[in-house]
């Protein structure tokens, strides 16, 4: 028996026929969620999201899920021109272009998690001289070409990164980004203007999240009273982990996405779902 889910959905106001739609769609053992948008004018159409009530075990729990979901959800029993996936999971590291080899891609991974013979280890380009290694849900990836055919995927924080980087010109010298999950939180931090850290992790508790944001600045030798944390995603300024951040960090902002389709949502904040509608 699979575990129960939550649907959450956002349709445009406005009434649109489109004829040519991509889909993109991102996924963990937390969640699913997709945006289908349409290709002329990149309007959003529609943004759904499924929150699974209990954390996943394992990755075909996970295809379970997603088969449910496409099994029910209208919205994606229909034809789309382009199809991008997005893994979200901790199975990732960035390499500097200087110290990438494609042919020992695991090795990467062996410092920070433990690999399986048979994992599948790929890679996307960064928009700058660096490479993010990561392990993708494999399962998922034949599920989604037996459905749609080619289509294109990468890693959650391969998005968050260079979403920030394309940015990095409006933001102060020494900045932390945060993207926050029901359980899971990115952290990306420019030193002096430039890419310096990115990292992932799970938190249970407000203390959890807080300890974790100082380690990461910690371990870049800033002050907290000197930088700006900007947080996006599953966050805003009543929630306790946001609370704990203030009594931290003096310097705290939200990122601003580059659409209003939840300017006016029942169920998502301005700058939900940051990495899926980037």
């Amino acid at each position: 028996m699979t575990k129960a889910m939550q649907k959450l959905k956002q349709k445009n106001n406005k009434e649109i026929i489109s004829q040519h739609k991509k889909l993109s769609i991102q996924f963990s053992l937390d969640g699913f969620s997709f945006c289908i948008k349409d290709i002329p004018t990149n309007e959003i159409l529609v943004v759904t999201e499924y929150v699974f009530k209990e954390r996943l075990n394992t990755p075909n729990l996970l295809l379970e899920k997603i088969n449910q979901v496409f099994e029910s959800d209208k919205d994606l029993q229909v034809n789309f021109d382009k199809v991008t996936a997005v893994h979200q999971n901790k199975l990732s590291t960035v390499v500097p272009n200087d110290l990438f080899d494609e042919d020992h891609l695991k090795s990467y991974l062996n410092y920070t998690i433990q690999t399986l013979s048979s994992d599948l280890v790929v890679y996307d380009d960064l928009n700058f001289d660096a490479k993010n290694v990561y392990i993708p849900y494999v399962n998922v990836n034949n599920f989604l070409f037996q459905n749609f055919g080619e289509f294109e995927f990468k890693h959650h924080s391969t998005l968050f990164i260079d979403e920030v980087l394309k940015q990095k010109e409006q933001f102060k010298d020494n900045a932390i980004f945060v993207n926050v999950s029901y359980a899971n939180m990115d952290v990306v931090i420019l030193k002096n203007g430039e890419f310096n850290l990115y990292n992932s992790f799970f938190y249970n508790t407000k203390e959890d999240f807080i300890y974790y944001i100082l380690f990461c600045i910690e371990q870049l030798e800033l002050d907290p009273n000197e930088l700006t944390l900007y947080f996006s995603g599953n966050i805003i300024n009543d929630y306790e982990i946001y609370k704990i951040s203030q009594d931290y960090i003096k310097n705290i902002e939200f990122l601003k996405p580059n659409h209003d389709f939840f300017e006016k949502s029942e169920y998502f904040f301005k700058h939900s779902h940051y990495t899926l509608l980037s």
